[in-house]
């Protein structure tokens, strides 16, 4: 498998988590809320189960991205820095949009912090989920049924 990742030369931020088994196959794109601690080497919870997720859908791979770029194991730490967002995070979410052959949103209620749901949204190809919550956005795929299909957002 293919690994590779995006990071601000800072380490502060992923921009990108690329996930790559056959490359002669399209990939989908999951937007999560924050990356935690996954790299170019090595895959955390959500990782592992995106990329399975996309294994069962036919898919050749799968990349991660976020609302919010910040990498913590922590979402409450989101609220507590000054840039959560990341300064190049917008045009990472743009051109993966742009790129993938399908979206997967999964950026639960925090999402809604900053309205950065309602910022990202407009950038965004046709965005499904596998989940919709009560409010409106999209679940999380961790502990999920494992034969979800996306569904539209």
């Amino acid at each position: 498998m293919q690994k590779s990742a995006i990071i601000s030369s800072c380490t502060k931020y992923r921009y990108e988590l690329r996930r790559i088994w056959n490359s002669s196959k399209p990939w989908v794109l999951f937007i999560c809320l924050n990356p935690s601690t996954a790299d170019h080497e090595t895959d955390d919870n959500t990782s592992r189960v995106c990329i399975n997720y996309a294994k069962r859908w036919g898919y050749g791979g799968m990349v991660i991205a976020n609302l919010f770029a910040y990498r913590s194991k922590d979402k409450s730490m989101l609220y507590q820095v000054d840039d959560p967002i990341g300064p190049d995070n917008n045009g990472h979410l743009k051109r993966l949009s742009d790129q993938a052959t399908e979206i997967v949103c999964a950026w639960t209620d925090d999402g809604g912090y900053k309205n950065r749901d309602l910022q990202v949204l407009p950038l965004l190809n046709n965005p499904r989920c596998l989940t919709k919550l009560k409010s409106g956005r999209p679940g999380h795929p961790l502990y999920k049924s494992r034969d979800l299909k996306p569904i539209p957002l």
